[in-house]
């Protein structure tokens, strides 16, 4: 085993894919640049060139534009957007030409896509650098939508990301960027579509998606002893393991999901959709969602913390479902 970074875990990963495909390649704003904002394209410039590492000027919809017309013609783009809430730009090119070319074309066109999209909150960014969008990939056909919250999982998961012959929109937590984890030596894929049991439990199931899974782990933790908490990390959205999350529900009758972005029209709904629809007769109370206050979070830090979630939540949600 050895200690590595959630940021370096995704410079590895391109760096596996990049020598072992030439046809993936690197695009985005900065990405060529002492390894952009956030670190994580070190190294790629040096050791694939600049025809596969390709630094843009400032405008989102246009490189989104290029990758999708190169996945077109057979390329591997990963597209970095350096913000999730800049995704906006190019929606036109996201929502009408990417995710709706392959079944416009009877799937004869493949778009090989991966979104590198880093998002979350809790760093203070104010709300035009601190959303939460997955829900709105969601409910585009033609995505695929990944979470990791793991080193382990950012490898695994960009890895079968790249290798995917659809858009698949990968996000990123900055809050996971630079806190070491241990992980083994090697290569390794985690599948898309596959959630992580991360502690088992019996009383009731909480399901996390990205950066919540931190803090589901440590409110079950502080319960332990009154009630016992079953952590379940969706790891993927899109594909969604419902087998899995299923499993749980059957064992505890209980549902609360967690994540960061608003309640209102999020992931959180769609899972307990689901889960009514496929487990309802396992239910034994309300499922219910913990996610963000229905509001552009604020910059002041007390502000920003009321806006989401925290250990306390979970532990007087789960308090009350038990």
């Amino acid at each position: 085993m050895r200690k590595l970074t959630y940021i370096d875990a995704i410079v590895e990963a391109m760096h596996e894919e990049m020598a072992r495909d030439e046809s993936v390649y690197v695009i985005g704003e900065d990405v060529d640049i002492k390894g952009g904002v956030w670190k994580g394209t070190v190294g790629l410039l040096e050791k694939f060139g600049a025809k596969r590492v390709r630094g843009t000027p400032i405008s989102e919809a246009a490189f989104t534009g290029l990758a999708t017309g190169s996945a077109m013609t057979g390329l591997r783009p990963i597209l970095e957007i350096m913000y999730m809430p800049f995704c906006y730009v190019a929606m036109d090119q996201f929502l009408n030409q990417m995710a709706k070319l392959p079944a416009m074309s009877g799937g004869q066109i493949k778009l090989p896509i991966t979104i590198r999209a880093q998002a979350g909150a809790g760093t203070r960014e104010a709300a035009q650098h601190s959303q939460s969008q997955e829900a709105i990939f969601l409910h585009i056909p033609g995505f695929k939508v990944v979470m990791p919250a793991t080193v382990y999982d950012a490898k695994g998961l960009l890895k079968s990301a790249i290798r995917d012959d659809s858009p698949v929109l990968f996000i990123e937590d900055r809050n996971l960027y630079y806190e070491p984890e241990e992980v083994p030596e090697g290569e390794w894929l985690v599948p898309l579509g596959q959630a992580d049991v991360a502690r088992t439990g019996k009383d009731v199931s909480v399901v996390t998606l990205g950066f919540p899974r931190r803090k589901a782990l440590a409110a079950a933790k502080q319960l332990e002893g009154t009630v016992d908490v079953e952590v379940i990390d969706a790891r993927s959205l899109e594909p969604l393991d419902m087998d899995t999350i299923g499993a749980s529900v059957m064992k505890t009758g209980r549902l609360l999901v967690v994540h960061e972005a608003p309640v209102r029209c999020g992931a959180g709904a769609e899972i307990v959709r689901r889960v009514v629809a496929e487990y309802f007769d396992y239910l034994d109370a309300e499922p219910r969602v913990l996610g963000g206050a229905n509001l552009p979070l604020p910059f002041s830090p007390v502000l920003e913390d009321a806006c989401l979630p925290q250990v306390n939540d979970i532990v007087n949600a789960v308090r009350q479902m038990a």
